[in-house]
């Protein structure tokens, strides 16, 4: 939510130090940022969570400090007001995310959260406390980056900090929903053709199976979350439950009781179903093994409703030239041969890319930009909160939905979190994954090794 001057610079005065460090636990991180809730008692940080950035441990210039952006990157967000000119990365990323995200998916589904000012020692003091609780494949990958001097602090919004019945338990679901259509660019190698028909998140699959990132394959298709479809969003939601990897994950009262915090490798979930059900008795007025299934109805109806998949869709087709055409718009932008066109043979398909490499920088600039707008809407989580009121209250301003089957009401708040920057420089990163993910799925199709439960993901729209 956007927070006036006023109040930025009164949390910006106040700076976190050593002795604050005891009050921040370990909620849970990305690629990019560590989450700690707090715990303490001063009211300006009651029910809010801070994000800090990390530094990862192979890359020595990051680890020296907040970088600013690169020349290149200046010149790509230029219209963008004060971002070209931010004085570090981690002021840039917030404004990218009040600037450029907001007006695409709306202010009303986005935290902006305020810059807090945060002490080296306060960093280093959270970097010794949470080391056990991280991941170890997170903690050999990254760490605190001990060198920002400051942290974006905001709503925890896996709980309720307001409105009426405080007392009532609060249960939330994150979902990391990922791309949600079928590219149909004409920059797609013919060879590449299986993108047009299977879902990106389902040929990921084979890949992470593959490098055993996954244990076994899920059944969720982002197509069904995204279609509309109240029967399909039910599916998706499901098929996210039985296999939830790190695509989704429900807090009660602001603690995480199922999903895992790390890779599949390190454990499917924290609980089994059957426990879930005895975790959420007090929530659904039902009998033990009926808690699950309106749960997950409770969690379908709230994205029908709220529409705000439709929003995040447009966003994610911003990518209409696909990677395969973005990656000759952005070898354009750096003033570097491309190294794809090079590796291509002598044939007809090396004409295909000509036409990228003769338009203006401008235009090369407007299809890497919404290349990565795409890519940040790509990679987001959905974060959905419920508690019980009253039916017909609405004193809130939160929304409601009834839930038939218990004859209950719940009123729930939506928010989509994790809208990060992507950094120009990924783009190579991107088109490597990519033909990594379509050159194993094609093997596997070859081989006959996909089970029939992936195949039948194609031609699904």
């Amino acid at each position: 939510m956007y927070v006036d001057g006023r109040e930025e610079k009164i949390r910006m005065e106040r700076v976190l130090g050593a002795e604050d460090a005891k009050d921040w636990v370990y909620r849970g991180e990305g690629a990019v940022n560590l989450v700690l809730a707090y715990t303490g008692s001063s009211p300006p940080f009651v029910g809010k969570v801070l994000r800090i950035p990390k530094a990862p441990k192979s890359n020595v210039e990051h680890a020296n400090g907040p970088s600013m952006l690169t020349t290149h990157e200046c010149l790509l967000w230029r219209d963008v007001k004060d971002l070209a000119s931010s004085p570090n990365r981690e002021i840039a990323k917030q404004l990218y995310v009040e600037c450029v995200m907001c007006p695409l998916l709306g202010a009303e589904f986005i935290d902006v959260g305020v810059r807090i000012f945060v002490s080296k020692e306060f960093l280093e003091l959270v970097e010794e406390n949470v080391h056990c609780q991280r991941p170890a494949w997170r903690v050999d990958a990254s760490k605190v980056n001990t060198l920002c001097d400051s942290a974006i602090l905001m709503s925890d919004h896996s709980i309720f900090s307001d409105g009426t019945l405080k007392g009532e338990p609060c249960i939330s679901v994150e979902i990391k929903p990922k791309c949600g259509f079928l590219p149909s660019s004409t920059f797609i190698a013919e060879a590449n053709c299986i993108k047009r028909s299977a879902p990106r998140f389902r040929m990921h699959q084979v890949l992470k199976l593959q490098q055993q990132e996954v244990s076994q394959i899920s059944e969720y298709n982002p197509l069904d979350l995204f279609s509309g479809s109240m029967d399909r969003i039910q599916k998706a939601i499901k098929a996210l439950f039985t296999m939830p990897q790190n695509n989704f994950r429900v807090f009660l009262n602001g603690s995480l009781i199922f999903g895992c915090l790390g890779r599949v490798s390190d454990g499917a979930s924290l609980v089994d179903e059957d426990s879930f059900e005895d975790a959420i008795k007090s929530l659904f007025h039902a009998e033990k093994g009926l808690r699950t299934t309106d749960f997950l109805k409770l969690v379908s109806e709230a994205i029908h409703k709220s529409k705000v998949l439709d929003r995040l869709l447009e966003v994610q087709k911003l990518d209409s030239y696909d990677i395969e055409g973005a990656i000759h718009a952005y070898y354009k932008i750096v003033s570097e041969p491309c190294v794809i066109c090079k590796n291509l043979n002598e044939d007809t398909l090396s004409t295909r890319y000509d036409s990228l490499h003769s338009i203006s920088r401008d235009e090369s600039l407007e299809i890497v930009g919404n290349y990565l707008k795409a890519a940040t809407a790509k990679d987001c989580s959905l974060m959905l909160s419920f508690r019980m009121t009253e039916e017909g209250n609405r004193e809130s301003a939160c929304s409601n939905i009834n839930l038939e089957s218990t004859n209950q009401s719940f009123e729930y708040k939506l928010y989509l979190i994790d809208l990060d920057m992507k950094p120009l420089e990924k783009m190579v990163q991107y088109y490597k994954l990519d033909q990594s993910i379509v050159n194993c799925y094609n093997q596997m199709m070859k081989l006959e090794l996909v089970s029939p439960s992936v195949k039948l993901c194609e031609n699904m729209s």
